[in-house]
């Protein structure tokens, strides 16, 4: 039994060693560049391929063979990674989300890339660098994770790279070379990989789609490092790695067999699990923000030619037809994406697990093998199949909740990979499994025409989430998560309700793919697969409808032929490229377009000028609202600020009086920090209220305590005679209290009017004439109202965002230096509003740096200094008070 030990001790040690270079290489990439490198398995498939192509192929000597792959190519992989892909990034604006994709495209085109070069089939005679002797990877591993630390622990590269990770832009304002820093992490990761593959590839299956995702599976030890700890990884890569190989000896009896097997095989996947859905995510660089464009309009006449190319393969026969079936089968699971991703603005990576499970319960429901039903009618099992893997899109609904970008990322990935794994993977789930085609539907030709009527069905279901009160609202959750839960918006619910729907679409699509090739494919539903279909929605549109159409023919299309990857190639060049064009290539057609027709405009004479004026009034600034004060609708709004004259039409009516915001003995800490310390506060109706102070006194944090996204150590927030403490930003909310950001909160996405009508839908009161009445007040009723916030200039964004504001009806209103980027002459418009709504009885809180408005607008100042305000009072006497001590704002 002690030999038995030792000796599944020295594999699990082999197998740990391999996870541990892989997690060093992830490390020491994230930690130069902030990327976590989804590319690193496809890497170490590649560099495994080629060291078999020079020894096995060209009959290369090993150590030659290993020399060129492992010093020149794996490194020179990385240095043109962050050279030509992931540089230009960083120059355009270094949005994250569009890294991660880039990082995902990289993948795909490396995976498709060795399919179409090597063929997709498993090699068994890929040559051994290190003997099996587990000693000589430990030693390996150890020796690099040792000199590493070394290097960034002692030596001036690792106090650059420190510095880099800290804060980039301070570190290049230091002299430091990020550019140099970023390669030599690029190329250190992809050597890490490029041994990882050659070391796993004598070992197990080497092929463009096994390799890689072994390898991705391990991301759980970096993750469980907090992707900086060198030695916890490679600790945590050996336990598992022992651990998974102790787990062999056990061979229980019963139904707890297969789960056990499974489990003892896949340790790796069951780590991945924990750290993506347990562990505290990775930090404060994974959150993606999103890209601010606006929607780029279908272009005419491409729904026509899209019908027209769908009912084309009505005219074929043969194997031509027998493809075509899976087309509108694949666009019903992209269309999923759309959904989650395109609109909801929430990433999935595993939404082949849902049309997999659509498949497979379509398929065993129809054999009548599904625990506790009868056997359905194959049409009849795959609704059912729908309805059943409908509710599973909260396994990665739920995460989605408190979690986003990368680590949203992680979450959906490794649910992915475990259902693949412990559903897909097992023999007692799949095996002698059959599937048919609905009765009446058995050729081809008839078959084609209930996946169109599924497919119509799908795009209308599609439209009508994309449309509407929750098509706007989750276009504002996508476009600005906290401007949306702060318009209102419930974001845990509507996320949840976009992975449900998303999960109910695949699980069509999947159900319509298997009862197209008549059987249950488990390889047609592997994580890999996932990982291409989300690239592919993403770089032809993730928001469109077409897009998602015409990636599922390309990607069936394109690999009809006998030696696929094409398609996978194709996508992961355009995903590298995402950064040219965020929106798709409508997006680059449309501005190319643009582009080519100014060069090209024809300049007028005066007299034109003037004719065409008259025929077509112009918008000042190119079709962009005035930037001086609204006066005219302003004047119009505020005469009853005295106490006059009555409310004009613009006017924000209250029907029940406002409610005191109070603060009481608030207590809030970063750390040790002493953010808030014992803070007290009333708010109170038809009044403005202002606080001041310097930076760092706890304005802001006393702010976000007010409006919901911050709760307090201590302390009480009371609206009225409520306790509202506990309530969530979108749950404040709809009790009426509004609020706005010191940096903008707006839905680039959506039109003016409809950032305010979301406002509306999502705010206090249901009242039909809000939106038009906060138009009016903002002056924002004009041509303006139909642009697209992205193409707006800042002093109108904030407009858009106090219409938006006030447009719920709100009793109390939270204002975070709304005057920052204003001008003065906006700023005296802004001023004049807000008097307007205090003297309609709203309670108003400005925190503010420009003190002449402060003296301007605010009833009473609070002056805030190190968490605790030290001053009360008439802005006189407080702000005068200010000026002698020499404090500023």
């Amino acid at each position: 039994m002690s030999s038995l030990t030792y000796d599944l001790t020295l594999a699990g040690l082999s197998v740990g060693s391999a996870a541990a270079l892989t997690g060093i290489g992830l490390i020491v990439t994230y930690r130069a560049t902030g990327v976590l490198n989804f590319a690193h398995g496809a890497i170490a498939m590649v560099c495994a391929y080629v060291l078999r192509q020079c020894v096995v192929e060209w009959g290369w000597p090993l150590w030659l063979a290993a020399t060129v792959t492992l010093v020149f190519l794996a490194p020179g992989i990385g240095v043109a990674l962050e050279r030509f892909v992931f540089r230009p990034l960083a120059v355009l604006g270094g949005d994250p989300a569009q890294t991660l994709v880039a990082s995902i495209g990289v993948f795909v085109l490396l995976v498709g890339g060795a399919a179409v070069l090597w063929g997709q089939g498993a090699r068994d005679d890929a040559p051994e660098l290190v003997s099996a002797d587990p000693w000589g990877q430990l030693g390996v591993a150890l020796v690099l994770a040792a000199g590493v630390g070394t290097v960034i622990r002692r030596t001036r590269f690792g106090t650059e790279l420190r510095a880099v990770v800290d804060d980039r832009q301070l570190a290049v304002l230091g002299g430091i070379d990020a550019d140099r820093v970023a390669a030599a992490g690029w190329a250190f990761g992809s050597f890490t990989a490029g041994l990882t593959g050659v070391l796993l590839a004598p070992y197990v299956r080497l092929d463009p789609y096994g390799l890689p995702l072994l390898v991705m599976e391990v991301v759980a030890v970096a993750v469980a490092a907090r992707m900086r700890s060198l030695p916890v990884a490679v600790v945590v890569a050996l336990a598992i790695g022992v651990a998974q190989s102790q787990l062999t000896r056990l061979h229980p009896s019963g139904w707890g067999e297969p789960l056990l097997q499974a489990v003892g095989a896949n340790l790796f996947v069951v780590a991945l699990l924990v750290a993506a859905l347990v562990l505290p995510r990775i930090g404060t660089r994974d959150a993606l923000p999103r890209t601010a464009s606006a929607r780029v309009p279908t272009p005419q006449g491409a729904w026509i030619v899209a019908v027209v190319l769908f009912l084309l393969p009505l005219g074929f026969a043969g194997p031509d037809l027998h493809t075509s079936v899976q087309v509108p089968a694949l666009g019903v699971v992209l269309l999923s994406l759309v959904v989650v991703t395109g609109r909801g603005g929430q990433i999935s990576l595993g939404q082949a697990a849902y049309a997999g499970l659509g498949a497979l319960f379509t398929a065993l429901l129809a054999a009548g093998r599904f625990p506790g039903l009868p056997r359905l009618p194959e049409l009849a099992a795959l609704a059912a199949a729908v309805v059943l893997v409908a509710p599973l899109g909260l396994l990665t609904g739920w995460p989605a909740i408190g979690r986003q970008g990368l680590a949203l990322a992680l979450a959906t990935f490794a649910v992915g990979v475990g259902v693949s794994r412990f559903v897909f993977a097992q023999p007692y789930a799949t095996s002698g499994l059959a599937l048919d085609r609905p009765s009446g539907f058995d050729g081809d030709h008839a078959y084609y025409i209930l996946e169109l009527a599924l497919l119509a069905a799908a795009l209308l279901a599609t439209r009508a989430l994309r449309r509407g009160r929750t098509g706007r609202a989750l276009a504002a959750m996508r476009d600005h998560e906290s401007g949306a839960s702060a318009a209102g918006v419930q974001v845990p619910s509507l996320k949840l309700l976009a992975f449900v729907s998303g999960a109910a679409l695949a699980a069509l699509g999947g159900g319509m793919l298997g009862m197209g090739v008549r059987a249950f494919d488990p390889t047609a539903y592997d994580p890999v697969r996932g990982l291409l279909w989300f690239a592919a929605v993403v770089v032809l549109g993730a928001d469109s409808t077409l897009g998602a159409l015409l990636a599922a023919a390309l990607l069936v299309g394109l690999d009809a032929g006998a030696r696929g990857g094409v398609a996978a190639a194709l996508i992961g060049v355009l995903a590298v490229l995402v950064g040219r064009f965020p929106g798709g290539p409508y997006e680059a057609l449309r501005k190319g377009a643009e582009r080519l027709r100014l060069r090209r405009s024809a300049k007028l004479t005066p007299t034109g000028l003037r004719a065409r004026n008259r025929l077509r009034p112009a918008v000042a600034g190119g079709g962009l609202p005035p930037q001086g004060p609204p006066a005219p609708a302003i004047e119009r709004d505020t005469r009853g600020a005295g106490g006059n004259t009555e409310p004009a039409g613009g006017r924000v009516h209250h029907h029940d009086p406002a409610p005191t915001l109070t603060a009481q003995a608030l207590h809030a800490r970063y750390g040790t920090f002493i953010a808030l310390d014992g803070v007290d506060l009333d708010v109170a109706p038809g009044r403005i209220t202002a606080i001041v102070g310097p930076n760092g006194a706890g304005k802001s944090t006393l702010f976000h305590c007010l409006a919901g996204t911050l709760r307090p150590t201590h302390g009480r927030v009371s609206l009225g005679a409520r306790d509202i403490t506990r309530l969530p930003a979108h749950a404040r909310t709809r009790l009426g209290i509004a609020r706005t950001f010191q940096q903008l909160a707006v839905f680039p996405s959506l039109t003016v009017a409809e950032n305010v009508r979301v406002g509306a839908e999502q705010g206090r009161l249901r009242d039909p004439g809000a939106v038009e009445r906060a138009l009016r007040l903002l002056a924002l009723d004009g041509p303006q109202r139909s642009l697209p916030a992205a193409e707006l200039p800042t002093g109108t964004l904030r407009r858009v965002e106090l219409a938006r504001a006030v447009a719920g009806s709100p009793r109390v209103l939270l204002l975070d230096e709304p005057a920052a980027g204003l001008d003065s002459a906006e700023v005296t418009a802004l001023a004049r509003v807000l008097k307007a709504l205090a003297a309609d009885g709203t309670a108003l809180l400005v925190v503010e740096h420009d003190l002449d408005l402060v003296a301007d607008l605010a009833d009473v100042v609070h002056v805030m200094t190190a968490g605790r305000i030290v001053a009360s009072g008439p802005p006189a006497h407080v702000l005068d008070a200010l000026g002698t001590t020499g404090a500023g704002a």
